[in-house]
């Protein structure tokens, strides 16, 4: 997940302090090539003690962005990470990428993420080649019938899709199958009280997260969450099936939100359901 996911898609904050329904109300669940490494923390003893079933049975991939600031459009990437999963959790592919944004890093992104501006510099590389290989990356899992998870994906998919506009690299126009376990969550959840952060989904679930907001870290901790989610819930779908019923239920999910903020008096509020890109 992205240093910035909680804010400009969806206001988790907000949304968790929605008010509960009735104590009768049930929550129906809707039918429907050189690498900067920089040592994320993979440690496959951290995977989960599960299998995976349906959608998330693996291999599964998993993507992430850490970027200078919240606007997808104007904001640009500063550490990505693609890799994959298989069943149990463990890393079996792992790719993690260090850009030079050609812009100054912000100081409150840095705090966030940790890279300065003269690290990016110094140690990163041309932001056009980065996005390129994180681009042709998630293109060959998909182009596989991988599966790829990212936490509040209409953030990742979006901001990579203008860089590549920026940059001259033809963006992934309709990324799929896509799993967003913050979609998922929020669906087969729908009724807890709380945060929905990585962080704090993931310790619902059980999934170790450490080095939070570094992209390998939350990108690997973001498809086991998935994965718990789909063994917790034993979604047995296709993850092709999953990805349809997402598009609605994110679409759901931002109506509510936006009746929520008509009740508490932000009418300027701006909430997009597209998904798994806008």
């Amino acid at each position: 997940m992205g240093a910035w996911h909680d804010t400009p898609l969806w206001d988790d904050d907000t949304w968790g302090e929605a008010p509960a329904p009735s104590a009768d109300a049930s929550p129906a669940v809707a039918a429907e090539p050189a690498l900067v490494v920089l040592e994320p923390a993979t440690d496959d003893a951290l995977a989960p003690p599960i299998i995976a079933v349906g959608p998330c049975a693996g291999p599964l991939g998993v993507f992430d962005l850490e970027t200078t600031g919240v606007d997808v459009r104007s904001d640009r990437i500063v550490t990505a990470h693609v890799g994959v999963l298989d069943a149990s959790g463990s890393v079996i592919d792992s790719r993690t990428w260090l850009a030079d944004p050609g812009v100054a890093i912000p100081a409150g992104a840095t705090a966030v993420h940790g890279i300065t501006t003269e690290r990016a510099r110094a140690e990163g590389r041309p932001a056009a080649e980065v996005v390129a290989e994180v681009t042709a990356s998630l293109r060959d899992l998909f182009a596989a019938g991988i599966p790829v998870v990212a936490y509040n994906a209409p953030f990742d998919f979006s901001l990579l899709k203008y860089e590549g506009l920026r940059h001259g690299v033809a963006p992934i126009e309709a990324p799929s199958p896509v799993i967003d376990p913050l979609v998922v969550d929020k669906t087969y959840d729908r009724y807890r009280r709380g945060k929905r952060t990585l962080e704090v989904v993931a310790a619902h679930y059980a999934v170790v997260l450490e080095g939070a907001h570094d992209a390998a870290a939350d990108a690997i901790a973001a498809g086991r969450v998935a994965q718990a989610i789909a063994a917790r819930f034993d979604l047995e779908v296709s993850a092709d099936e999953l990805h349809t019923q997402q598009i609605s239920w994110a679409r759901a999910q931002a109506e509510s939100l936006s009746e929520y903020f008509v009740r508490i008096g932000r009418i300027d509020a701006d909430v997009d359901g597209s998904w798994p890109i806008r």
